[in-house]
């Protein structure tokens, strides 16, 4: 039995297929375009395969409540090309074959809680901070979903007394992703946060907003592990300012695990994604 997976990113498209044991066969990627052009990929490497479902983890929001006439979609995406985009209908279209839902970050949730860092809990939230800021949040091992899914990296942040940039969320201004993600390196400093030094004071203003963010989801979520992936955590030496700024904020309000066991990088670092859009084609079975 062979199932499909995809891990529908803002930048590439990652597809695999893989068997009942969540391993990977084979796998592709190639660059996000249109949906066309992605999708005339996506069907090449599939058309090899009879796999008995698919599971699909995509950049958003989308549209998850499957009582909504959009149900399947990729909704208000910056990405224009997408925006109101059938995902799920261009793909039964193709393959008449049971389908799992859900954003790219909820998948690597999946994924880590199954396969990754919070291997064996019932409880955990993933973060990602790239590109973007996005969480996902497994909850009684289940995928954390209301009447659409949770958007973690659009929380308000207070700024930080020495940091007078003012986010570049088109929404939101200064909400987390606009203060933490990716391009506020360059909005700030005018270079990418890969040719930023570690010890610059920059580091310092996201771990403040990221720690602002994890005290709301801890107390509110009450998870056992935090994982923080994506790009940006990949910085030597954020890690442990994030930790401090945590626990300076959260002030043993309620008890947590050791922020070493507590907040940590990713076990499946990049394959997160995939390995949970693989576990989701076989939930549908």
């Amino acid at each position: 039995m062979l199932v499909g997976a995809i891990e529908a990113g803002g930048t590439k498209f990652v597809c695999a297929i893989g068997d009942k044991e969540n391993q990977v066969i084979e796998r592709v990627s190639f660059p996000t375009t249109t949906p066309e052009e992605t999708l005339a990929h996506v069907f090449a490497f599939f058309d090899k395969y009879e796999v008995e479902a698919i599971g699909i983890g995509s950049f958003g929001p989308i549209e998850v409540n499957e009582a909504s006439g959009k149900y399947g979609n990729i909704l208000s995406t910056p990405k224009l090309a997408w925006k109101n985009f059938d995902f799920i209908g261009a793909m039964k279209a193709r393959y008449h074959v049971p389908m799992g839902w859900t954003t790219d970050v909820n998948a690597a949730a999946l994924g880590e809680s199954i396969f990754g860092a919070a291997k064996g809990l019932t409880n955990m939230l993933y973060l990602t901070v790239g590109t973007g800021v996005g969480g996902g949040a497994i909850v009684d091992g289940r995928i954390l979903e209301g009447i659409g899914h949770p958007e973690m990296g659009h929380l308000l942040v207070k700024p930080h007394e020495h940091d007078h940039y003012a986010g570049f969320c088109p929404y939101h201004g200064n909400c987390l992703e606009g203060m933490a993600a990716g391009p506020s390196i360059d909005g700030r400093l005018g270079v990418a946060g890969k040719d930023v030094d570690p010890d610059n004071a920059v580091w310092d203003y996201i771990a403040y907003y990221l720690g602002q963010a994890i005290v709301a989801y801890t107390v509110i979520l009450r998870p056992e592990r935090i994982v923080l992936g994506g790009g940006v955590m990949k910085v030597p030496g954020l890690l442990n300012k994030v930790k401090r700024s945590f626990e300076t904020l959260l002030g043993d309000y309620v008890p947590v695990p050791a922020s070493d066991s507590y907040l940590v990088l990713p076990g499946l670092e990049d394959d997160a994604g995939i390995t949970g859009a693989l576990i989701l084609a076989n939930q549908q079975l």
